[in-house]
């Protein structure tokens, strides 16, 4: 499991940037709402006022999609020295006209003809030259997109511009490091051939991309600013292909087919419905499909959640990082759902929090995949090691010194070089097994490997072949040199007896060698020194017999 001092200092340092982010607060303004739409000579002159329906202090909250009047008053003065402007934060595509009573209205939206580039994407600025008396109501005619709670203020022009440098800072930072990461995971998915970074690139680039899209930030640019950036359903496009690249990538970050498949189904199905909703959103501007889009999301958050935790419980590591990294994500997701549905108005941070949510939680995850893969390769070298290594005596298995021996033929051959074998089992191990019992039997096998193992050199190889045979490898090693390696095999078990809990057992083996011939294969070998081997055991065990196959250049 993880490193608790991580966590908490994680934990500590999402806190801080958190708190670092937040804005000052301003006077709270009071706000009243026109139900139905009405000619603009009507409401600015006042001759609807009566109709007027108060409101939420501070907040615009519109879930209708046609036209409707908002009127705003301040409980101060505003000082028209100070060059005050009217603040309508988070308007996403919402477009909103200010009337004064004075000429005509001034129109301001993040996206078209009527955006205001001198400004950040964070909010909308309405100039108030004049000031304002206390009491002096202002009238917003707003258009909505249904549904986005819009925060208002009246801030001096110079707080304006200095909290629209702090958003750009932070959307700059939060967007390039989504932007590296994804850079990144794409780069270990080509490079590893690890698909699951493929997943995670997928999903930190359309997460980035709506947040782009939704927040403003590509509005410079004429494709973005004036065809996709000002047509809401893009953004929910952008924003449900997210949360499927998301869902597809947790659900197999946390291998859910095998540990939760259950909640792999709910993932499934929400991916299935929100691969509708694009699909509506495509031909169909209603509010209801955000709505829904909405629900379907906050059911997967609350899935993945819940499979993060019970993972965490059963101390699986992807799931702690999950859990670490997506918690504060979730919670940003459900509480920003929230206020989408009208449920609440969050505080003014969660501008900053949201999205930088995403990019930690991108990070972590990307630590986190990290740290699955390289469990992964510890499991695969680990396996790998069984393989090729008896399990009992911690030789080589007879996969492995086959495929060693076939090698090191080839290497031979390629090099001109001598190659030799020896190959050799212990007298009568069915006996020692009959009368001692098989224990008994496995201790001789391993006492045996060891003494033999030590005999030869780091360069030669030593590999269980079956049952009690063994198989020797000698590289550069004529076949003279490879009698004398086998004698020293020989007397390394026969010099003692064998101790094992108490028992005194006297062993011997019996021996073949071979050396490789020009243009033998390395069947042929193994066939020549099993011949050779039998030979010993024919002549009474406790022996030495050679194969010597004519070599080149001998009579």
């Amino acid at each position: 499991m993880g490193n608790p001092r991580r966590l908490t200092g994680v934990w500590l340092l999402w806190c801080c940037l958190i708190g670092w982010a937040m804005p000052t607060h301003a006077k709270t303004l009071s706000l009243a709402r026109l139900t139905a739409d009405a000619p603009a000579q009507q409401v600015v002159s006042g001759g609807r006022d009566a109709d007027f329906a108060v409101a939420r202090d501070g907040v615009i909250f519109e879930p209708d999609t046609a036209p409707r009047w908002w009127r705003v008053t301040s409980p101060v003065d505003v000082d028209a020295a100070l060059q005050p402007h009217l603040v309508v934060r988070a308007p996403y595509q919402n477009r909103i006209e200010l009337w004064t009573g004075h000429g005509q209205p001034i129109v301001r939206g993040l996206f078209g003809e009527n955006a205001d580039l001198a400004f950040s994407a964070r909010a909308l600025a309405f100039p108030l030259p004049d000031g304002l008396r206390a009491g002096q109501p202002l009238y917003l005619r707003v258009t909505s997109i249904g549904g986005t709670p819009m925060p208002l203020s009246i801030q001096p022009l110079r707080e304006v511009h200095r909290q629209d440098l702090e958003h750009v800072a932070w959307r700059a930072m939060v967007l390039g490091a989504m932007g590296v990461l994804a850079v990144l995971a794409l780069g270990f998915c080509v490079g590893l051939g690890e698909r699951s970074y493929g997943f995670l690139a997928l999903t930190l680039l359309s997460q980035a991309l709506f947040l782009a899209l939704a927040g403003g930030e590509l509005r410079s640019f004429e494709v973005f600013g004036h065809v996709l950036g000002s047509d809401p359903r893009m953004s929910r496009v952008a924003g449900m292909l997210a949360v499927i690249a998301s869902n597809t990538f947790l659900a197999f970050y946390l291998d859910l087919a095998q540990r939760g498949p259950v909640i792999l189904r709910v993932l499934r199905v929400c991916n299935l419905l929100l691969a509708g909703l694009v699909l509506a959103s495509l031909v169909s501007t209603s509010t209801l499909v955000a709505k829904i889009g909405n629900v379907v999301l906050l059911v997967a958050t609350a899935s993945v959640l819940l499979a993060s935790v019970r993972g965490t419980l059963r101390n699986e590591r992807p799931a702690f990082f999950l859990l670490l990294s997506w918690l504060p994500m979730m919670l940003l997701t459900a509480a920003r759902v929230g206020e989408l549905l009208g449920w609440w108005v969050g505080p003014p941070w969660m501008i900053h929090a949201f999205p930088l949510g995403f990019a930690l939680a991108g990070l972590v995850l990307t630590v986190g995949l990290a740290d699955r893969m390289q469990q992964l390769r510890r499991d695969r070298d680990h396996a790998s090691r069984l393989a090729a290594h008896d399990t009992l005596t911690g030789l080589l298995s007879r996969t492995a010194i086959i495929e060693q021996l076939q090698r090191e033929v080839e290497l031979a051959h390629a090099e001109g070089s001598p190659l030799s074998v020896v190959f050799f089992d212990i007298d009568h191990f069915k006996r020692i097994n009959d009368e001692h019992g098989h224990p008994v039997g496995d201790q001789s096998l391993r006492l045996v490997a060891t003494r033999t193992r030590g005999k030869l050199r780091k360069r030669d190889f030593l590999g269980r072949y079956g049952g009690d045979e063994m198989l020797v490898i000698l590289p550069d090693t004529t076949f003279d040199n490879a009698l004398i390696v086998a004698e020293h095999l020989r007397a390394a078990v026969n010099n003692r007896p064998l101790t094992i809990d108490g028992r005194v057992i006297d062993t011997s083996l019996s021996l073949g060698v071979a050396q490789l011939a020009s243009g033998e294969t390395f069947e042929r070998l193994l066939e020549r020194v099993d011949v050779a081997l039998y030979s010993s055991k024919s002549a009474g065990r406790d022996r030495v017999t050679g194969d010597l196959f004519p070599q080149p250049g001998d009579a």
